[in-house]
């Protein structure tokens, strides 16, 4: 059972400044259209602070400019009031599960695998020779790790993770069921009518800090490295080819392709469906929006939408042309028929 905390506690851990009465007792956390006595909520974006006046909760989270106006309940205030109340959740969420050090009966360990301490291995895990897993690693049942692979301590690779042989994964990474990491990188080269195999001899390298969501597929190497930086987020169902260099602190996110060989900047986004050809380069801090065909490189501090994916602004002119295409049309055809009476009356 999780006990109620202090507003005056919460806005300890949270390191936010508090305007109302710190006794007040907190017994969860809600979104603000469907908190309720006793909770906690925020508000991040102004569409919603309208529901600040209206709210059943008890207190909330906003950020240093929001209009506090006609609030009736307690507030803390903090610069990211989004990354506060993820903060906050850690005080009311499920305690996380403690794996103890252990290889289940079941798991098969080949020669020369090496376990550190508090390293904890599930049922049916297969580790293949000379496999290397550092300090309080949990690698969960029916899992993979091909040989030769290292990871780093503190990691988490839930049920049904197949890494390959010679990946490196560092530490703090979470890996979600079903990704695949350091399958073989699609080259073929076509001779005598056929589509020939090009041997993928490479490796993956995931630095620390990553997260990788379910059913993501990352290829390794045909030679040399494909690398996902550190703090680097990616989402479900997301394709990255043979030799992609992600960046630090990029998101991607679900559905999202990188052909081969593509190089990704640092803190660059990559929104749901883009897909992204290959050997291009995409700068720092990019965003590139949803179901964008990115077929050039974009530098730094650009933000691209549309297919193919043009500078944003540039686009939105295109699309709002778009817009009134039928009129244009229209203005065209009377312009036609104008030049065409023109000459009729000429002759």
């Amino acid at each position: 059972m999780i006990m109620p905390k202090s507003l005056g506690e919460i806005a300890d851990w949270i390191k936010g400044e508090l305007r109302g009465d710190p006794s007040i007792q907190i017994y969860g956390i809600a979104g603000i259209e469907d908190a309720q006595a006793g909770d906690l909520t925020f508000v991040a974006h102004p569409k919603y602070a309208g529901f600040l006046k209206t709210t059943s909760a008890s207190a909330v989270i906003v950020g240093t400019k929001a209009d506090r106006e006609g609030i009736n309940i307690p507030v803390i205030v903090h610069p990211h009031p989004y990354y506060a109340f993820a903060k906050a959740m850690e005080l009311f969420g499920a305690v996380k599960i403690k794996y103890p050090e252990r290889v289940h009966s079941t798991a098969v360990l080949a020669e020369g695998v090496k376990l550190e301490g508090g390293v904890h291995v599930g049922a049916n895990v297969v580790l293949e020779k000379g496999v290397w897993i550092k300090p309080d690693t949990v690698i969960l049942a029916s899992s993979f790790v091909g040989a030769d692979t290292i990871i780093g301590e503190n990691t988490l690779i839930h049920p049904n993770v197949t890494i390959r042989e010679n990946v490196e994964i560092g530490k703090n990474v979470i890996v979600h069921s079903g990704t695949v990491i350091g399958s073989d990188g699609f080259g073929y080269v076509k001779d005598g009518g056929s589509h020939h195999k090009i041997p993928q001899i490479g490796k993956v390298k995931i630095e620390d800090n990553v997260e990788i969501g379910a059913n993501v597929t990352i290829d390794r190497a045909t030679l040399g490295v494909t690398r996902i930086g550190k703090g680097t987020k990616i989402d479900n169902l997301v394709q990255i080819g043979h030799n992609v260099e992600i960046g630090e602190n990029c998101i991607i996110i679900a559905q999202v392709g990188i052909s081969g060989s593509t190089k990704i900047g640092n803190d660059t986004i990559i929104a749901g469906q883009a897909g992204l050809a290959g050997h291009i380069k995409i700068g720092n801090r990019v965003v590139i929006g949803a179901q964008s065909g990115v077929t050039k490189s974009v530098p730094d501090d650009t933000t691209v939408f549309g297919y193919p994916a043009r500078e944003i602004h540039k686009m939105k002119r295109i699309e709002a042309h778009l817009s009134h295409l039928d009129r244009y049309i229209k203005r065209l055809r009377e312009l036609e028929e104008e030049v065409k009476r023109n000459k009729d009356s000429t002759h």
